[in-house]
């Protein structure tokens, strides 16, 4: 069958993750890290505690941080590209530890000639305490048309009319996505020439939240003074993809005290829009 709006609401069981110390020093090179980032990319320099990045939560429990996607109904996996993502950290991710997860369908919005389907995940400690949140939007291309709410429309999180505060730039290799594909998420879009194709792309394209790690990455040093610690929430559109080998450049604004707006761009094009980001001063 297709989409099923009525699945909206819907509830995963939960599910007991883990995560280990390789497992944040394999994200941190998959999103870029190496020798100046050794608090994130190593766990044995001397002085230097290990940390994790405060985007991780993106693929601890991968597989079943979003179970609830399984209650949608059916559609073509080419045919779907990560719209929206979000991260809230309720406290500091441990470089090693256990939670458990439950997902949920938060909404499905009907875009005509696609759809929108909005899912949440939230992670909690043995003591029921939250650990992070996450909230995800997948555009899923030829499963609309059922008369449905188009969806919330209009531009958020605009940076202002004045050149940025912050500027980082971040060169991405071209074999990116095989490093990156090891921290859980196989899709063969991001490696398969020929699954690419059905998408509709030339060739491979880098995952999204690979470039969100990266972007991430740039807020976390500029903003936060490295510390993960201070990094609360991110969130962030997808507008363009990226193609492994492109330079990202990391464009902030501050807006508030422990607020700033975000762009990432390939030269004058704009892949992650709608950027916004808040940390502890």
């Amino acid at each position: 069958m297709p989409l099923n709006p009525n699945a909206v609401g819907s509830v995963s069981e939960p599910a007991e993750i883990s995560w280990a110390s390789k497992d944040a020093l394999l994200y941190a090179v998959g999103i870029g890290g190496g020798i100046d980032e050794l608090a994130y990319t190593t766990e044995n320099t001397a002085g230097v505690p290990q940390q994790a990045f405060p985007t991780f939560p993106v693929v601890i429990g991968a597989g079943k941080a979003m179970s609830a996607m399984g209650m949608i109904g059916t559609y073509n996996p080419a045919l779907l590209v990560h719209g929206q993502q979000s991260v809230t950290l309720h406290r500091a991710l441990p470089v090693e530890g256990s939670a458990t997860v439950q997902s949920r369908v938060v909404d499905m919005f009907d875009k005509g000639k696609a759809a929108v389907v909005v899912m949440a995940a939230e992670a909690r400690l043995a003591d029921g305490s939250p650990l992070y949140t996450t909230t995800m939007s997948a555009f899923i291309r030829g499963e609309g048309g059922w008369g449905g709410d188009r969806g919330p429309s209009g531009a958020q999180n605009e940076p202002p009319a004045r050149l940025p505060d912050h500027q980082v730039t971040y060169q991405t290799s071209v074999h990116q996505a095989f490093v990156y594909r090891l921290s859980g998420d196989r899709n063969p879009l991001h490696t398969d020439p020929a699954f690419a194709r059905m998408g509709g792309f030339d060739r491979p394209i880098l995952h999204g939240l690979c470039s969100y790690g990266f972007t991430g990455r740039a807020l976390l040093h500029t903003l936060c003074g490295s510390e993960s610690a201070r990094f609360r929430h991110m969130e962030a559109r997808f507008a363009s993809p990226v193609l492994p080998g492109e330079a990202l450049t990391i464009s902030m604004w501050g807006t508030s005290s422990g607020e700033a707006v975000f762009t990432t761009s390939v030269g004058e094009r704009v892949v992650i829009d709608q950027g916004l980001c808040r940390f502890e001063v």
